[in-house]
């Protein structure tokens, strides 16, 4: 079961004014291509050091259906993935890669429509030696991330719901989306101009 089901139809801005900019990762992670898809799910976490992706094609393997791999490295100088891993990730059902690095063979990755975050891309591919733990707290794009905590990804940035709080955040953020959707602009132009207002004024610079 995709635990992160109940995000995917949730903006990552709304997540974001919920969760505050520590649970927002930073803008140099992207989708590598336009008009790719929203993704929300469970994370299974994995940790490769510079230069090295052993541990990114093993995860492949073992990431349950509906995850998205998240990956710390950290190092734009070796590709972490190529059309291969992506290929076989996606046949076992993985939802997205989000990775702190840079992967290869963008065309075909693109062609096959797997969703993947990333810094870049780069033609040369990282080696594989360095065996590190699976599924334990990585770091990525300056957030940290446990297993199972719900990632939601989409052209407007990544953002991490952690797993503890991923009731609550969903009900919030569903409460909030319905309002806003109920609000028409004119609403919007009034409500805002008066705490506009309000705040110019409780601002305003004294002698």
């Amino acid at each position: 079961m995709n635990d992160g089901a109940g995000f995917a139809d949730i903006s990552p801005t709304t997540l974001a004014d919920l969760l505050g900019r520590a649970q927002v990762m930073d803008i140099g992670i992207r989708p590598l291509w336009d008009s790719m898809p929203r993704v929300a799910g469970p994370a299974f976490t994995v940790r490769c050091p510079p230069g090295d992706n052993l541990m990114l094609h093993a995860a492949i393997h073992r990431a349950g259906p509906g995850s998205i791999v998240v990956v710390e490295s950290g190092d734009v100088d070796y590709a972490l993935a190529g059309g291969n891993v992506c290929a076989v990730a996606r046949r076992r059902g993985i939802a997205a890669f989000v990775a702190d690095g840079v992967i290869r063979d963008l065309a075909e990755v693109r062609e096959m429509g797997f969703p993947v975050f990333a810094r870049g891309v780069i033609p040369i591919p990282g080696t594989k030696a360095a065996v590190t733990p699976l599924d334990t707290r990585v770091r990525c794009g300056g957030v940290d991330v446990d297993p199972g905590d719900i990632v939601v990804a989409d052209e407007e940035g990544i953002v991490v719901v952690p797993g503890a709080r991923r009731k609550r955040v969903l009900l919030d953020a569903r409460r909030r989306s319905a309002a806003e959707a109920a609000e028409t602009l004119t609403d919007w132009e009034t409500a805002h101009r008066a705490r506009i207002d309000a705040l110019l004024t409780a601002n305003q610079p004294t002698d």
